[in-house]
């Protein structure tokens, strides 16, 4: 079992060679790219159902235990997110697909997307699956120099300066995250995670709060964390919705999963949680009021983003089991919402030529298919039962109501206000968007450049792959009993932290 932990990273670097050498057969690279994306959810399936039962799968690369060698490492946190996160890279690429055929026809190449969007899947897959800080930084930077690629393609001159603020602010993170390792190494003479569980355990308490302190603000800026939020809202909404969409559901996510495998099995503190709580809370509210004050529906959604991270947070600084919990099942859910709600917003930039609010109406008149898939989504994200938004925010909020600290009551009735917001901020592009009578479309006004709206035109994939996702939020409701079942266990291996280090350290031994 344990080739299964590698395929998901050498797959998709092999299949992104193989499309640019047929750089000049684009059905080639279509079918390249879902094989290998359908093959990646069907291992991360099995992957998921055997460490459920069995326990971590590992592999030590070249035979080399740590300290010193490469580790991959699945548990039931990082299969099932490597799980959920194949379903939505495979929808996007066949929205992707679908709206490159309606837009260029079917037989023009891409030179740069396909292989550049494999390379990141590799990435996000490496983040998952790495036993060590070390491969996690590698990770990152494949991860974040396809997203470079991709955020700039057929660029024009706003999407220039967009694009400079996300390349800064990751570079300027990368050189904190390599500065952090540094300093971990120097402390414990190890960066392989489960060897500094204990490394970092025996440190003196000041150096090893001052370690997890740094690893919050590196791991906050990729997570987009207020006050570390500023490049977010400004970056993704300038991207085509295919892009915009996979970042928007994963790039921060993995940034958060490396905050909960880092904070829950090597850096421990009472006054972290404290930190952690109070960052939730602004992160909810800041996110949320940013939202409400846009007229551009993609900043407004990139807003919401920001917000809904901080329900994540939230779980993880209250570090219980029932907390832990919410947590996985809020990245699971918001993983599957996020990326839906952008892909829907590309469908209705495409019908409305427009990103204003204020310019745009008639929606659900017009294209009512795109209304109800946004009314869906909306809702989750929002939390309103019975979609799976509500189902993971109870468990945020039964672990709130469970503490016994002044600070988690104060975050839990800021997680209430901040769903009543959301609601707001969604109802407000129910309203700008899908209500009065139907107007013509804006034509394009650059029509050079990659994001093509005004068009009305949508191909069946594009429709299909955004209703498949919807799909896939409505299902995280529906077994909503056997994911946090699943998710229950995934919390309790993060708080014992026993089986984990046994896999990987056993192995070694």
């Amino acid at each position: 079992m344990s080739i299964l932990v590698a395929l998901p990273v050498l797959l998709p670097l092999l299949a992104a060679a193989l499309s640019l050498v047929f750089n000049t057969f684009p059905r080639v690279q279509r079918v390249l790219g879902v094989l290998v994306l359908s093959a990646i959810v069907v291992d991360a399936a099995v992957l998921l159902a055997h460490v459920d039962r069995a326990g971590p799968v590992v592999l030590r690369m070249g035979g080399y235990g740590p300290p010193i060698g490469i580790t991959l490492v699945a548990d039931r946190l990082s299969a099932l997110l490597l799980l959920v996160s194949a379903i939505v890279t495979l929808a996007v690429l066949v929205f992707s697909i679908g709206q490159r055929i309606t837009d260029y026809g079917r037989d023009t190449a891409s030179n740069t997307f396909h292989p550049m969007y494999l390379v990141l899947c590799a990435g996000v897959a490496l983040c998952y699956v790495t036993g060590d800080l070390f491969t996690l930084f590698v990770g990152f930077e494949i991860m974040l120099s396809a997203s470079y690629v991709l955020i700039t393609r057929r660029t024009t001159a706003q999407r220039v300066r967009a694009g400079m603020t996300y390349v800064i602010v990751s570079l300027t993170s990368s050189l904190l995250f390599i500065t952090m390792i540094a300093l971990v190494y120097a402390a414990t003479g190890t960066v392989n995670l489960a060897d500094l569980a204990d490394k970092v355990a025996a440190l003196p308490p000041g150096i090893r709060t001052s370690l997890g302190l740094f690893t919050v603000v590196v791991f906050g800026i990729k997570a987009a964390l207020v006050p570390l939020h500023f490049w977010l809202p400004d970056s993704y909404p300038t991207a085509p919705a295919p892009v915009t969409a996979v970042f928007a559901g994963l790039l921060t996510k993995v940034g958060v999963y490396a905050l909960i495998r880092t904070q829950t099995l090597i850096f421990t503190s009472e006054a972290i949680w404290t930190l952690l709580l109070v960052t939730a809370l602004l992160t909810m509210l800041v996110g949320a009021l940013g939202a409400l004050a846009q007229n551009d529906i993609n900043r407004m959604m990139s807003f919401l983003l920001v917000s809904h991270i901080g329900y994540m947070l939230f779980g993880l600084a209250l570090y219980t089991e029932i907390g832990l919990t919410g947590v996985i099942l809020y990245v699971v859910h918001h993983i599957t919402v996020q990326a839906s709600l952008f892909l829907v917003g590309g469908l209705i930039t495409r019908h409305t030529g427009t990103v204003s609010l204020r310019a745009m109406s008639g929606v659900a008149t017009a294209y009512p298919l795109v209304a109800v898939l946004f009314a869906i989504s909306a809702l989750s994200l929002a939390g309103v039962p019975p979609f799976s938004g509500f189902v993971a925010k109870i468990a945020l909020l039964r672990a709130g109501a469970e503490s016994a600290t002044f600070t988690a009551y104060l975050v839990t009735g800021g997680a209430v206000l901040t769903s009543l917001l959301s609601l707001y901020a969604v109802t407000k592009i129910w309203v700008g968007a899908f209500w009065g009578e139907a107007r013509p479309p804006y034509e394009d006004p650059d029509p050079t450049d990659e994001v093509t709206v005004g068009t009305g035109n949508t191909s069946r994939g594009m429709v299909t792959a955004t209703g498949a996702l919807v799909a896939a939020g409505v299902a995280i409701a529906v077994f909503a009993g056997p994911l946090a079942g699943v998710s229950g266990r995934a919390a309790n291996d993060l708080i014992d932290g026993k089986s984990y280090r046994e896999a990987v350290l056993g192995a070694a031994r």
